[in-house]
């Protein structure tokens, strides 16, 4: 069986609800291996202008789809192997939507399996008669299978029984009934039912506490359709953990309608039935309802509302993640990271502007010592003209923050003007003992390593948050219990969005944030490093198809990501060996620092070494700086034809006048038909060229606002 035969756009369009063109070229798109960023931004034209967090559901979809087919791929070719297959039972399993009705018809022929109530029957010789019961019952003759001496044919009534279960099976693999049913309880109100599970009120105390935190599902009841995603992740949880018992109620009303469709509809006999026959079919419906169909339903229900509410949780973690990645962060500062704690003390870290280590410290700020601690703070901040405090909110923060407030409240700094600001610490003490931390500041205690941490967090999250694996950032609900293959996933791929979106000046990134751009990955970026630190800076973009491994499918999904900054050019070739860069400033951030103190910046060491073999490419490119893609470098020239307009003007005033004086002459559509482009792809080249070089898609983002005293409560 081939998947591609069966993975058609109109079968992605039936589960996503996506435009049929869009779901085709997306198949398209994701069979060439293009990443979700590079969908998202660079070919617009063929998703309809689609989000990322839309691509990557229907990614997900496809994926699902893909994983049906090749089950119900492996269940055919085992069944084969058992000579068991038949032509019926072939078209169910092709019919098959989700893996659980895969498994549903392939649970019989596992091996161990006990053997179904109509496998039975059918060995038995059974199927034939089941089968003129529908075609022509008038030919039908139960007593010619009676054999007295055989178990399951000795009566007429265990004759009639077999058929019965024969007929149920059926009933329970038709594509047509199962989708009436569905259809069915589409129009009806189906419950899922949770209530206290009678062992859990006997146990310990420790229990019973549990039992309390699941107190509004003792006795619960609600519509499949209208119930809440968090309801059915507690629900999920208390049952797992022997404190809830769950059940889906479908109406009697469904069983009822089913009947009598199956009787009089779609098992309808094809000719004139004997009432015997009829009550035989009767059965059989209510059979295969009762034993069969209806068990599948619930399992069905339970597993549609826990993947959605499971899809809910992680998306949600997703746009946890992407608003805490995209924090506008705060530039040309120095900073005073705390980390707070009572018995160990606050752990102090100073921080250039450029997130080189400057200073760290310890300080207690319970007991009879506060005075000489609080002087050490302000010789600290005038030695360092630091003015600004940034407190993990863990243990101790409250204190901590009251304590800055009153010194901040009582001018006890002046004439420095000291604020703070309080920051999400999750993550931090993790990071702290990884092998990365320790590379990167080998000589500083993990403790300390936090609070240099806090700081940078606030200085440029998104380049201190990629240090950190997603799951540990903390900001969803019901982490534990959602699939974490699929929560792995969507969060790389939204730090893989969102650093790539930003985009990284190749020059001063740090390797740990080159490797989540889309198109490469660690080795990629190692890569990199190895050769900007053999070669020296990269010039332009066209340079990055000179590092090994780097094909040109990958410079195709990461170039319009990279960005190549001729300051940080200029400050690269007058660096010093130990030179590094902080921590990797995206598309709008300038500079880059050196290593200080223990630890250091978060970036590589890069020194300048002559190359034995020169580049090819050595002349820089201004578009380069921007968004558009090389691609479309082309059509770029020739709007700047159009416009009359200079290269070395982008970013300017007097270039935002000439594109607008244009597009008050011409439409989009005209100008992009007239430059053989798609009109996404030149809105994309006009804002590249229109945007100031320092552009940052952070800059309109909430960030870490500075307090002065406690009545702020600016928390993260």
């Amino acid at each position: 069986m081939c998947l591609e035969l069966y993975l058609t756009p109109a079968v992605l369009h039936e589960r996503t609800n996506v435009e049929l063109w869009v779901c085709a070229n997306l198949i398209k798109l994701f069979k060439e291996e293009n990443t979700i960023p590079f969908i998202a931004r660079y070919r617009k034209e063929l998703t309809n202008n689609m989000e990322a967090d839309i691509i990557r559901e229907v990614q997900q979809a496809l994926e699902e789809l893909t994983q049906v087919m090749k089950k119900t791929h492996a269940s055919i070719q085992k069944i084969e192997k058992q000579d068991k297959l038949t032509s019926y039972l072939k078209v169910a399993l092709l019919n098959c939507k989700t893996s659980d009705e895969v498994e549903y018809l392939f649970a019989p022929y596992k091996t161990g399996s006990n053997q179904t109530k109509a496998q039975k029957a059918r060995q038995l010789g059974l199927e034939p008669a089941a089968n003129l019961l529908i075609e022509n019952p008038n030919q039908l003759n139960l007593h010619s299978h009676i054999r007295a001496n055989i178990k399951g044919l000795s009566t007429l009534a265990e004759v009639e029984k077999g058929v019965q279960h024969i007929l149920a099976d059926m009933m329970s693999k038709d594509r047509d009934t199962l989708d009436f049913i569905w259809k069915l309880c589409d129009q009806n109100m189906v419950l899922i039912q949770s209530t206290l599970l009678k062992a859990a009120t006997k146990q310990n105390a420790g229990t019973k506490r549990d039992t309390e935190k699941f107190h509004l599902y003792h006795n619960f009841s609600c519509s499949i359709r209208t119930i809440h995603h968090h309801q059915i992740l507690a629900i999920n949880r208390g049952e797992k953990l022997k404190i809830l018992t769950v059940k889906v109620n479908v109406p009697d009303r469904v069983k009822n309608e089913f009947c009598w469709w199956c009787i009089n509809k779609r098992w309808r006999p094809k000719n004139f039935a004997s009432p015997g026959i009829m009550k035989i079919l009767t059965d059989s419906a209510e059979d295969s309802y009762k034993r069969l169909i209806c068990p599948l339903l619930c399992r069905e229900f339970r597993t549609r509302l826990k993947t959605n509410a499971e899809m809910e949780s992680i998306l949600m973690f997703g746009r946890n993640l992407r608003q805490v990645l995209l924090t506008n962060p705060v530039r040309g500062r120095v900073l005073l990271g705390v980390d707070p704690g009572f018995r160990n003390g606050c752990k102090l870290a100073i921080v250039s502007p450029t997130s080189q280590i400057l200073h760290t410290d310890v300080v207690y700020l319970l007991g009879s010592g506060v005075q000489r601690e609080a002087e050490k703070i302000r010789r600290l901040l005038h030695e360092y003209s630091c003015w600004t405090v940034v407190i993990g909110n863990g243990t101790a923060c409250r204190e901590t923050e009251a304590f800055f407030a009153d010194l901040i409240n009582r001018k006890y700094f002046a004439p420095l003007d000291v604020v703070y600001c309080i920051t999400s610490e999750a993550g931090a003490s993790i990071y702290s003992v990884s092998p990365e931390a320790v590379k990167e500041m080998p000589d500083l205690d993990p403790n300390l390593r936090s609070a240099v941490s806090i700081a940078r967090r606030v200085q440029d999250p998104l380049a201190e948050m990629v240090k950190i694996e997603p799951k540990h950032i903390g900001v969803g609900m019901y982490q534990h219990d959602v699939a974490q293959t699929l929560l792995k996933a969507t969060l790389d791929s939204v730090v893989e969005e969102c650093v790539s979106f930003v985009g990284v000046d190749i020059n001063i990134s740090s390797e740990t944030l080159m490797r989540h751009v889309a198109g490469l990955n660690a080795s990629r970026a190692k890569s990199i490093i190895e050769w900007r630190e053999k070669n020296g800076a990269f010039i332009n973009r066209e340079q990055l198809k000179e590092v090994r491994g780097l094909g040109p499918k990958t410079f195709q999904q990461c170039a319009g990501f990279i960005r190549i900054n001729p300051e940080n050019i200029k400050g690269f070739c007058s660096s010093q060996p130990s030179t590094s860069a902080a921590g990797g400033q995206g598309a709008g951030g300038k500079g880059s620092g050196s290593k200080a103190g223990a630890g250091g910046g978060g970036g590589e060491g890069t020194a300048v070494r002559p190359s034995k073999k020169k580049s090819k490419t050595m002349q820089p490119n201004p578009l380069d700086q921007t968004c558009i893609h090389p691609e479309s470098y082309d059509v770029a020239m020739r709007f700047l034809s159009t416009i009359d307009g200079k290269l070395c003007d982008f970013g300017k005033p007097s270039m935002e006048s000439k594109v607008n004086q244009l597009l008050r002459t011409s439409s989009l559509d005209v100008v992009a038909q007239k430059l053989n482009t798609a009109v996404p792809t030149l809105q994309m080249i006009i804002d590249g060229l229109k945007q100031p070089h320092d552009y940052d898609i952070r800059a309109g983002n909430d960030c870490d606002v500075p307090c002065s005293s406690v009545v702020c409560q600016c928390a993260k």
